[in-house]
């Protein structure tokens, strides 16, 4: 399952640079599937949808640091525990419940987006 950062966030920032996936964005930022993966043009994502990896996309929270559910591996195919867990001093990094997936499903999240690694 992917990782959320729960309201109790007190925007550190300490996530942001552990993940390997570039998926832990600043309130208010957009992103990009490109952003720190090998992700280029049009493509497929693992679940099956058909985006642009250099097309904008809107912030998910504009209070709080957040996770993309979609870059999210939990840190398979890098590191043992999701990092963003293990350095977050106040603890807001845990299990999304709504965006369960098996260890297979995570590392080819990974190997989808770091196909390199």
């Amino acid at each position: 399952m992917a990782i959320i950062i729960t309201d109790e966030c007190i925007n550190c920032g300490a996530c942001e640079a552990e993940c390997p996936n570039t998926a832990i964005y600043e309130a208010s930022d957009d992103w990009r599937y490109s952003d720190g993966t090998s992700l280029k043009g049009d493509i497929v994502l693992t679940s099956g949808k058909e985006v642009n990896a250099e097309v904008v996309q809107e912030a998910i929270s504009d209070e709080i640091f957040y996770i993309v559910p979609s870059k999210c591996t939990e840190c398979v195919g890098f590191h043992e525990e999701p990092q963003c867990a293990a350095v977050c001093p106040v603890d807001c990094c845990v299990p999304d419940e709504d965006n369960v997936e098996t260890e297979d499903i995570l590392k080819r999240k990974q190997q989808f987006m770091h196909p390199n690694n």
